[in-house]
Parts: C-alpha cells; structure tokens; sequence
C-alpha cells in the first residue's frame, strides 16, 4: 500500500530525522517527545526492546555521535526507511539502514540493519573471508 499523501510521508522521515539530531545534539528531552510510550527497538543485538530498556541501553550512544548523513530515504504510508552514515567522536564511520513505524508523529518501532565500516574494509571489488559453516 502506497501512501500518496506527501504530508504523511514528509511527516515519517521528519520524525526519523529529528531522532537522528537529537542523538547529536544529545538532546534526550527532545527524542523522549518522538518516541512512543508503545515503541519497540529491534536489531541484530536487540530483540524488541521496549522503551524504558532502549534508552538505558542505547541512548548512552548518544554522546559518541557526532554527525549523520542520510544516504537514502522512503516512505511508504507509516513506514520510513533511511540508510545513513553515521560518524563518532574517535572518527569511526559507519552506514546502517533503518526501518520505522511512525505514527501520529511519534516512532512506534524501529528495525536496524547494521552496515558496514567507512571506508570499507573488504578491497574495492572484493571480500572478507569469513569462517566456513560446519
């Protein structure tokens, strides 16, 4: 389903891109005002976390970040989707892509995929090995 209102789309990615300022601003009251008292946080390390455990677990992270530059983004109804490079105060870059449920204004749900490292570190045209499966 495709939402063909260009405010609810605007108001998805707005809402997404205002908790990626708050973590560099470390601007916790403002990020406490966009996420939902229902919100879940799920990624590779973290299965649905709620709200209360998110920000004890990750909001922490705020103070390493220092810039994010947003690669790509889309909508679809309540979702957004935006793959970012994110950079830390020891210089560390990074893309990952996240998955949003936002509604009424608020993140509902947040899915991230971790990306890799900036620069790459597999050679241009190439790959890290990884370890065979047994």
């Amino acid at each position: 389903m495709t939402d063909s209102n260009p405010v609810v789309r605007a108001n998805a990615v707005t809402v997404v891109r205002a908790c990626l300022q708050a973590y560099v601003d470390k601007d916790r009251v403002a990020i406490e005002k966009l996420i939902a008292d229902e919100y879940r946080f799920t990624s590779p390390l973290d299965n649905a976390l709620d709200r209360a455990t998110y920000f004890e677990r990750c909001w922490p992270n705020s103070q390493a970040m220092t810039a994010f530059t947003v690669i790509h983004e889309a909508t679809n109804g309540e979702l957004a989707f935006v793959t970012y490079e994110a950079r830390t105060s020891t210089g560390k870059r990074f893309r990952n892509t996240e998955v949003h449920i936002v509604r009424d204004g608020r993140l509902i749900a947040t899915e991230v995929y971790f990306g890799w490292d900036v620069p790459h570190k597999a050679p241009l045209g190439g790959f890290l090995e990884q370890p065979k499966a047994t």
